[in-house]
């Protein structure tokens, strides 16, 4: 059975927040050669009867999609975690569970995040689109860019907006998913759900007891039924750590969190990697912006986390983006991933030059980080300033900003 990266996703409500803030952090651990890119998608209309083509399978397309922002492993389709235009945000854990996932291609955990995002309006909308899409077409395929095994997962989910987010877990089609409006939640690679269950698929329970996992005369536990042993490991890393900082915790807090290399937050392993993270700040106070923050290269102790906000006419950044290879990506041929391209992006490439530094000259590489948390700092000062202005966000004056930031860290490493 194939391990799940070990990835870590977090949640904070006010009142451990500062300000009546939402604030969201995620880390994405992949396998260690690969590169993610951050891209984002303007709102669109399409006509009635077309198709989206996803990583593996084409779907029916809606007639309205949201504008969405998403950091993804360049090769496919979907994404890794992401925010709309809504203030919705989506992060996607591969987990195992005592059903086996399907190698049969159909829906990646990752195209459901983005689909999520596409169509749903609030944390719970996105939640329907995701279920009744399982329920559809199913969820299975290959997660990792690999021509030689194929590593299938099932999928948990992360699903946050302004005011409510929902844990939800999947074990084929069928699913079950908490709610949670208040406290600190972690989800990671492992099944967190328990008892508290506040929506689910209407046959899940007696899919369990079919498969002689559960019995009705028992508590229904879906940590129990459904993993794969009785040891649990600690799937809250860093929760703790949060929850000692109640009334305090802000995006620095939780970039904190996200760099936590002793505590294993931040993966760097023979077979892993964290190779990118994003965090995303939902003020529950409606006349503020939400702010989402992404790295675009790997290792988040060594990465600078840059603010993206939604507008209209958002400048498009190719230098954060991964060569488009069209039809000849070997992702879209069969048998797949017969050859690895280069995908590495502008950013990845100037990136790798400073992580080398880092790790081969002690005092160059901290005088290279202290600059760019400088960099980091002033960027998240600027942002915080705008969040609790009085006055209306002026876009134009962000339609820009995440461009700007990606070409200075570019300029800086040069």
């Amino acid at each position: 059975m194939a391990l799940p990266p070990p990835s870590y996703s977090f949640v904070a409500f006010p009142p451990h927040t500062k300000d009546g803030l939402v604030i969201v952090g995620k880390n994405s651990a992949r396998p260690r050669d690969e590169v993610q890119e951050v891209v984002y998608f303007a709102a669109a209309t399409h006509d009635p009867g077309c198709k989206v083509e996803c990583t593996y399978m084409e779907i029916d397309q809606v007639t309205r999609t949201n504008a969405i922002a998403l950091s993804r492993p360049s090769w496919l389709w979907g994404a890794e975690m992401g925010a709309n235009e809504h203030g919705v945000f989506i992060a996607n854990e591969a987990i195992v569970t005592k059903e086996p996932a399907l190698e049969t291609e159909a829906l990646l955990g990752m195209d459901l995040v983005r689909l999520g995002l596409e169509r749903g309006a609030t944390a719970k909308e996105a939640l329907d689109v995701i279920v009744s899409l399982l329920e559809e077409h199913g969820q299975g395929g290959n997660y990792y860019e690999d021509g030689n095994l194929c590593h299938a997962f099932q999928s948990a989910y992360l699903i946050v907006d302004r005011n409510e987010s929902w844990v939800l877990e999947t074990i084929g089609k069928y699913w079950a998913a908490e709610k949670i409006t208040e406290g600190v939640k972690c989800i990671c690679n492992q099944i967190s759900l328990t008892t508290k269950i506040d929506a689910e698929h209407p046959e899940l329970r007696n899919y369990a007891e079919s498969q002689g996992w559960w019995t009705t005369d028992t508590e229904f536990n879906f940590a129990q039924v459904f993993s794969p042993s009785d040891k649990h490991a600690n799937c809250c890393l860093g929760k703790e750590s949060l929850e000692k900082q109640e009334g305090s915790i802000t995006v620095q807090t939780m970039i904190d969190v996200l760099r936590d290399t002793s505590g294993g937050i931040c993966v760097d392993s023979e077979s892993f990697l964290t190779t990118a993270s994003m965090v995303s700040v939902l003020p529950q106070n409606l006349s503020s912006p939400c702010i989402h923050y992404f790295t675009g290269t790997p290792d988040p102790s060594r990465s600078i986390f840059k603010p993206f906000i939604f507008v209209d006419n958002v400048k498009f950044v190719p230098k954060i983006q991964s060569p488009s290879l069209g039809c000849s990506d070997p992702t879209k041929k069969v048998p797949r991933f017969q050859e690895k391209p280069d995908r590495r992006h502008e950013l990845y490439k100037a990136h790798e030059w400073a992580r080398s530094v880092m790790e081969n000259d002690e005092d160059k590489g901290e005088e290279l980080r202290t600059t760019m948390l400088n960099l980091e700092r002033q960027g998240l000062e600027a942002m915080e300033s705008l969040i609790n202005s009085s006055e209306s966000l002026d876009a134009s004056e962000v339609e820009d900003l995440f461009y700007d930031c990606v070409d200075t860290e570019i300029k800086f490493f040069k």
